[in-house]
Formats: C-alpha cells, sequence, structure tokens
C-alpha cells in the first residue's frame, strides 16, 4: 500500500543545508499497524508529511496504492488526501465554534457528498468512537479526549484506506490515551491501515510493527514481538 524508496528531504536556510530524511525506504502492507519512531528531529514529522502527500521529497520516490505520487497533479494528490489518506493531528484541528457533528462532515463536503448522506455517516462514526451523546457538543465543550475522538471520526469519515496519526495522545491525560491506542487498534482490526507517529515508547508499543528513524536515517524496522496488551495498559 505504502512504498518510499530511497527518500531524502532537505531544507535550505540560506547558506545552511538541513537533511531531515537522508535516503529513507520501507513498506507497510495493507492492514498493518505501524508506528514511526523517533526523538525530537529525528524526520517523523517530514515523513509524515511525505506520506500526506502534504509535501515532495528533495529526491526518492513514494509509492501509494502502486501510483508515483510525484506524477500526480495537485487535483490528484488533493482527491488522494481527500479520500485515501485519514489525518489524525496532536492538535485536533477541529473548528473551534462548530459542532462536533459538522466537525465530521468538513471532509465530505469537500467531497461532495449529498447532506443527509454526510449527517448519515458523521453520526455513525462519532457514534464508533462513543461520541454518540456529544454530537451537538462544541469543541470547547469537550475535553481533550474527546476532542482527539472527533478527530478520529472526521478522519474516518471519507472511508480511507490508511489512517495518520501524528503524536495522536501528546496532548491528552493517560487514561484517555489509552482509549485513543483502543480505538485505533479497534480500527485497524477492522481492515484499516494504521500509522501512528509517536516519540512515546508506550504507545508505540502498542502497535505491531516499530520503524525507527534517528537524525533523518532508518534505524531500525521490526516486528512488535512483545506488544503491549491494550487491556492492560499503564502508560
Amino acid at each position: 500500500m505504502i512504498r518510499v524508496s530511497h527518500l531524502t528531504k532537505t531544507y535550505k536556510t540560506g547558506e545552511i543545508e538541513v537533511r531531515a530524511l537522508d535516503d529513507v525506504s520501507f513498506e507497510v502492507k495493507k492492514g498493518e499497524f505501524v508506528a514511526i519512531m523517533g526523538p525530537s528531529g529525528s524526520g517523523k514529522s517530514t515523513l509524515m508529511h511525505l506520506l500526506g502527500a502534504l509535501d515532495i521529497p528533495t529526491s526518492g520516490k513514494y509509492f501509494l496504492d502502486g501510483k508515483n505520487v510525484a506524477d500526480l497533479d495537485d487535483d490528484q494528490l488533493a482527491e488522494i488526501r481527500n479520500e485515501k489518506i485519514g489525518f489524525v493531528f496532536q492538535a485536533y484541528n477541529l473548528l473551534p465554534r462548530t459542532t462536533a457533528l459538522k466537525n465530521v462532515m468538513v471532509p465530505m463536503i469537500y467531497g461532495d457528498v449529498p447532506r443527509e448522506e454526510r449527517t448519515k455517516k458523521a453520526r455513525k462514526y462519532l457514534e464508533m468512537v462513543d461520541l454518540g451523546d456529544r454530537l451537538y457538543h462544541t469543541s470547547s465543550q469537550l475535553s481533550g479526549g474527546e476532542q482527539q475522538r472527533v478527530a478520529i471520526a472526521r478522519a474516518l469519515s471519507m472511508n480511507p484506506s490508511i489512517l495518520l496519526a501524528d503524536e495522536p495522545t501528546g496532548n491528552i491525560a493517560t487514561n484517555q490515551a489509552v482509549e485513543i491506542m483502543k480505538i485505533l487498534d479497534g480500527l485497524n482490526q477492522k481492515g484499516h491501515t494504521v500509522v501512528v507517529i509517536t516519540h512515546e515508547n508506550e504507545i508505540a508499543e502498542c502497535t505491531k510493527r516499530i520503524i525507527y528513524l534517528r537524525d533523518g536515517k532508518l534505524e531500525k524496522d521490526e516486528m512488535n514481538k512483545h506488544r503491549r496488551e491494550l487491556s492492560k495498559i499503564t502508560l
């Protein structure tokens, strides 16, 4: 589903060049639950932006469902971002004075989904993340964990094949972080490919495979043989 080959990303600041990613190659198959892990400055966020087709590499190739992303025009990239990839951000990125229901409907509006169907789907996905009783609460009326669950429901609204979650537990309490990981695990069990960007060992250990980055390089890529049971996890 995802294949990156010798991916490199270099940023220039005046005379200085910073190589955020350096010759990174790996594959993610359909239905995997993967953590991309590393300390601050390891290249995790840069890689997430490339995987989400939000940026282009300096060199190397990125194939999504067999298509070279570099060959796609702006309209095709926008279509991929809206239909194939669901984004979950650390900062939630919700509309602050808008209800949970309407926040989840936003991608469907851009996807030209009919209004009646939008409402039905938004309600369905909010119920899926246990927010069926919070449909008409605005973001300011929700806890951090609840806002992140709205963000997950929004990410699911176009039924994407891939969920990209960037530090999804970074701004919420421990017990809420456990609930978020349980939701992501449940979605993976239903067939979604889930990629979690994190710097936390405890979060990475909830996934089935861990890709380690350091200083922009792929340091290690291994199956998680000691996966933590989410029912027993203490963060």
